[in-house]
């Protein structure tokens, strides 16, 4: 999930020209937490994959890879 998570991460980002200062604060969670993310090193509890599909008006599962779009 976490490999599939970030490149979703970093594909709507980019789409809504967000950089990871942005999306921490229009999320709520902090900088380097979206930076663990995106490097992979951390995955999302659940509360950050509602805030975050929330936000990008997606879906849980697109966001970890069980739907595409």
């Amino acid at each position: 999930m976490v490999i599939l998570f970030a490149e979703r991460l970093k594909e709507l980002m980019k789409e809504n020209k967000l950089n990871q200062v942005r999306l921490a604060e229009k999320v709520g969670v902090k900088q380097n937490t979206i930076s663990a993310w995106l490097l992979k090193k951390k995955e999302p509890c659940i509360h950050s994959l509602w805030l975050l599909a929330d936000f990008f008006d997606v879906e849980i599962d697109y966001l970890v890879g069980r739907k595409n779009d």
